[in-house]
Formats: C-alpha cells, structure tokens, sequence
C-alpha cells in the first residue's frame, strides 16, 4: 500500500519551467534595475541555489555576466546567503535562502529576487551587500575578555536548565541579516539583542554587561540602522526563529547601564 505521504512526492526526474526576475547592478553603480530570465527543465528536487547555479551557467555560455549572489555552506548554518524572495528575505517558510527548495513553487511562476539592500546594507553587485556594520557591531562589544592562563572547569559553575536554554535560543543567530531587510526600519535590533542575550544571561558575561550593552547600542546606531518599532517583521522572517523578547531585554539592559553611569566606551571590565 503507498503512503500519502509518497502519494504527494513529485515523480522522479520532474522539471518545471521558471520566469526570473532578478536585480541587476554593476559594482559600484548606485542604479540598478530588474532583468527577466526564462528557464526550463530545472528539476524539482533542486534547490533554489541550485537553480541560481544554473541559470548563471546558461549567463556564461551565452557570454553574459552571470548574476552575483553569496553562498557558502549552503545548509542553513553560516548565515552568509540572503536573498529577497518574492518581497520575503530568504523567501517563504521562514528558512534560509539555501534552504529553499524548487519545489516550493508551481510551475510556470515568475519570481522576484532582489538584494538585503537597506541603507546600512549598500549593494555591492546584484544580490550581494555589505553586511560588515553587523560585524562591527560585534567587535564593539559581543565578546567576553579571559585571562590566558587556566580556565575554570564551565561545569563547575552551576546554570538553570531554563536559563541555559534562553542563552541557546539567542546565540541560534547566524547574522544573516534577514531581520534588517524585514524590518520597514531597517533595524538591527533582534541581530544585536540576540549577540548580547546570549552572553548577558551566563555567568561568564556578567563582569562586562553593562559595558558590552552600551557599545553595541551605540554602535548599532552609529551604523546607521533604524529604530525599532516592535513590528516583530524581523521575527517573522528569522531562519532561526528569534524572539522579539531580546529586544526588550536589551533595551531594558541598556536603561540600566546608562543609568549606572560608568562603562565607557573600550572599557570592558566594568561591573
């Protein structure tokens, strides 16, 4: 007897025929504009990477510049593809770009990819953008200090299981930057909450809580990211289903260290 569930698997070696409208600018141009590709007999067990690779490869046997777009472990891991789907980043089903499949869509759909572009994420060329100010944002302050010598034994200091799994929650982030594109503002908020979540509720984050909160605040605003406004867009579209109750978190954090009114800015041993 066959399963519903294989009754509802695609026959083997199906293809579907595609329309893609793709973002094109050069490097270093600030216009760019929407170009429509047709393809055919891309097979349905492809990913939508997969998909990418091939139209970029009939690009090139035309003598056309194939579209650029980033990719690296292409298993929803490093964070370092992002595409806009359709006006969804990474596209539908809250996963990452590479996690998308072909399938996904009917045959005969005309799809829409365009860059994470936003005002702190300039494009670079087609897909890809500078996504460096959240980096930055991590050298500010997403860190812990430790001396070089012997390090205590971590399971010696005891953690509540609901705490220890707070902090998993929020170090989940693969900053990606789904939740900058998502957001009407182009906040970064969830990304820099999440960063300092994760260490703000272990032991070993404690002695530089207020210092890391207020550095990566400010830096997150000198990157020039939005405000944010609680639309809870940047929760919807994160691969990693972050919650928006980091930001609060952080900006509770943030009143108190401001408050404190030590932790300056590169001090990074203040209590």
């Amino acid at each position: 007897m066959i399963s519903q569930e294989t009754q509802n698997q695609p026959p083997a070696g199906k293809t579907i025929s595609l329309t893609i409208r793709a973002w094109r600018q050069a490097r270093n141009k600030r216009k760019g504009h929407f170009a429509e590709y047709a393809l055919d007999r891309i097979p349905i067990d492809a990913s939508f990477l997969e998909m990418l690779d091939i139209l970029n490869e009939t690009l090139v046997q035309k003598g056309e510049d194939p579209i650029a777009f980033e990719s690296d472990c292409r298993e929803g891991i490093c964070g370092t593809c992002g595409i806009v789907v359709d006006g969804l980043p990474h596209g539908p089903g809250q996963c990452t770009t590479c996690q998308l499949q072909i399938r996904d869509f009917k045959d005969g759909a005309t799809i829409t990819i365009e860059p994470f572009s936003t005002g702190a994420f300039p494009v670079i060329k087609d897909l890809v953008v500078d996504r460096s100010g959240l980096d930055r944002i991590i050298q500010a302050g997403g860190y812990v200090t430790v001396h070089s010598g012997p390090k205590p034994e971590p399971n010696s200091i005891p953690i509540e299981h609901a705490v220890v799994e707070d902090a998993l929650d929020a170090s989940a982030c693969i900053g990606c930057g789904a939740c900058v594109a998502a957001c009407p503002n182009g906040s970064s908020s969830l990304f820099t909450s999440a960063k300092i979540g994760h260490l703000g509720l272990l032991p070993q984050g404690q002695p530089e809580r207020n210092a890391r909160v207020k550095n990566m605040v400010e830096s997150m605003d000198e990157e020039g990211f939005g405000s944010c406004r609680n639309y809870a867009e940047c929760q919807a579209s994160c691969p990693k289903g972050i919650s928006i109750k980091y930001i609060g978190r952080m900006n509770a954090d943030y009143i108190k260290a401001t408050i404190s009114g030590g932790d300056h800015r590169g001090d990074m041993h203040a209590t």
